[in-house]
């Protein structure tokens, strides 16, 4: 049996571009990189199952889909949910592979077990995080190796972290659930001793790079190189953690987002490269004697859209890697130089998108469902949460972290604001938005923690005001919609303020800007975010449609005035 694509009701420019003999085959980890892998995506066998039901070790499954498009996409070719599933394939291992062999998952939503010839080598659980085990002792001498990956994803039947994700989608601001493997699969050889992770810190003013190497094996010295471009910065040995000098250092932000590149070689073989931007974030008081954000010791306006991360044809993962760089670019076309991420995570090549256009990303932490989740569902929100920042803490983009999003799943005032402090412990160089827009959907309010005072309002903009401690943003404001026929999801869409055409959405779109330069001149505030980037589902209220082929706005117009916020604001 074949893979065949869905019924789709809406096809992106890059639909028609998924091929099943090479699905999404960029190398899936921009900030780890090895010259040796195997991509694993493609066309697997599929099955439904139940709960607690025995692996399928050694039969041929019914169904075929096509790895790592959620099962309720078209691109899977599934397009339906199951809570429990089996995924099978065979692989071989290149011959010249001698060492240890690992096996990397970007993301399975939500918990996964995996069993390679047979035996079970580990599991894990939460849907956002990526997860790797060693599949050495489990592997053949010779011939096909089997991998088997049994899922469960009961979405917002259970209080797991889901973000948007819902099993009855509500034609409001819900959407389809995103099931299974979404994130790239891969293989790839190392040495006995090899290197983990690497945690990177840029200090602008010792002009060095703290840099902490992960390794897998015994205590071993390490070289560290860092380049810019085709010139070497400087050389250094250690163990476990160096500074590593960066004299004169060429400073990162969105109008020159120049990185460093930086490479890691053990005396055992292993040998990684990666990348870092020499840039800090921090706050100091205008003129008013009220905080700003600062980017590089500057004053920066973060102006932003809400950006959700949905496709109608791959719900959670885009077709292609085209398709996730081209909604960062949109951004840069419209003059904005922030992204919120919203209720979801994405893909380590999307962060690499975002260091190398200059875009900064404000991090959400994905949510349960709405209500007040208990005491284990809170215990795993929060080892989700500092999953999250751990793996993703190294991306130059990344300004900041949000716990919370008004209410939603917030179960305690005290709770809250303890979760931010201990944010802020994991990842001090960041800014911490304990709850954005804590004055809606049954939030407990402002805990008073963090480092971020944030309102929403609609159309709005908010109108918050730093206090001693905290900067001040409008979290999210606008909403403004447009319906583009035969470019919706469905046959109405929903928005905060409906118009009737381009030009008229263009117009309300500059009002309501010139509306978030008077109150954040006036309030000084730090950046605010626009609801958003492009249509989802039900909701009508983007820059673009959500097949991104229409533009419902004039970009010129767009630019011109996110420019003059920028530059007034800044």
């Amino acid at each position: 049996m074949d893979w065949t694509m869905a019924d789709l009701k809406l096809t992106t420019p890059w639909t028609h571009s998924v091929s099943p003999t090479s699905t999404l085959p960029e190398y899936p980890r921009p900030q780890l990189v090895r010259a040796d892998w195997l991509n694993l995506n493609g066309v697997w066998e599929f099955t439904s199952a139940t709960a607690d039901e025995q692996p399928p070790f050694g039969r041929t499954l019914p169904e075929r889909v096509l790895v790592p498009f959620p099962i309720e996409s078209a691109l899977s070719g599934i397009a339906r949910h199951e809570d429990y599933m089996w995924y099978r394939r065979t692989f071989d291992v290149p011959p010249a592979w001698n060492d240890r062999v690992l096996l990397h998952f970007g993301a399975v939503d939500y918990r996964a077990t995996v069993y390679v010839n047979g035996q079970e080598v580990g599991s894990h659980q939460g849907g956002y995080g990526s997860f790797s085990f060693d599949v050495t002792d489990a592997l053949r001498a010779d011939g096909p190796q089997e991998l088997i990956v049994g899922v469960e994803d009961r979405a917002d039947a259970t209080w797991q972290p889901v973000g948007k994700q819902r099993l009855v989608p509500d034609r409001g601001i819900f959407y389809e659930g995103a099931s299974g493997i979404w994130q790239t699969v891969w293989l790839e050889p190392v040495p006995e001793t090899h290197i983990v992770s690497l945690d990177m810190v840029p200090s602008l003013d010792r002009e060095s790079l703290t840099l902490t190497v992960h390794i897998a094996g015994p205590d071993t010295s390490f070289e560290v190189t860092v380049r810019a471009g085709d010139s070497l910065v400087s050389r250094k040995s250690g163990t476990s953690t160096v500074e590593v000098p960066v004299p004169q250092p060429k400073l990162w932000s969105p109008d020159s987002p120049f990185l460093y590149d930086l490479e890691v070689v053990l005396p055992q073989g292993d040998r990684v490269t990666s990348y870092f931007g020499m840039r800090e974030f921090g706050m100091k008081p205008d003129e008013h004697g009220r905080l700003r954000f600062t980017l590089n010791g500057e004053p920066l306006f973060l102006l932003s859209t809400l950006d959700q991360g949905y496709w109608p044809d791959g719900i959670y993962t885009a077709p292609t890697d085209e398709a996730l760089r081209f909604d960062l670019e949109q951004h840069k076309v419209l003059g904005f130089n922030t992204v919120r991420k919203h209720i979801k995570t994405e893909p380590d090549r999307w962060y690499h998108h975002a260091d190398r256009l200059g875009l900064l990303v404000w991090q959400d932490m994905p949510s349960t469902r709405l209500g007040r989740p208990p005491a284990d569902a809170q215990r795993q929100f929060e080892a989700e949460l500092h999953e999250l920042v751990s793996q993703k803490k190294n991306w130059t983009s990344i300004v900041g972290w949000i716990p919370f999003n008004e209410g939603w799943g917030e179960w305690s005032l005290e709770d809250t604001g303890r979760i931010a402090d201990e944010v802020k412990a994991l990842d001090p160089t960041r800014i911490v938005d304990a709850h954005s827009g804590y004055n809606l959907t049954d939030s407990f309010g402002d805990s008073g923690h963090g480092d971020v005072i944030d309102l929403h309002e609609y159309v709005g903009p908010a109108k918050p005001v730093p206090d001693s401690a905290r900067i001040a943003i409008d979290g999210e404001h606008g909403g403004l919609g447009l319906e583009v026929e035969g470019h919706m999801w469905f046959d109405d869409g929903h928005a905060y303020e409906m118009t009737p055409d381009v030009t008229a959405l263009t117009k309300r779109y500059v009002e309501n800007q010139r509306d978030v330069l008077e109150v954040a001149l006036a309030n000084s505030l730090s950046g605010s975010i626009y609801t958003q980037i492009t249509d989802v589902e039900h909701e009508v209220n983007g820059f673009l449609t959500y097949d991104r082929r229409v533009a419902k706005m004039d970009f010129q117009e767009v630019r011109a005035v996110n420019d003059q916020i920028i530059r007034e604001c800044g």
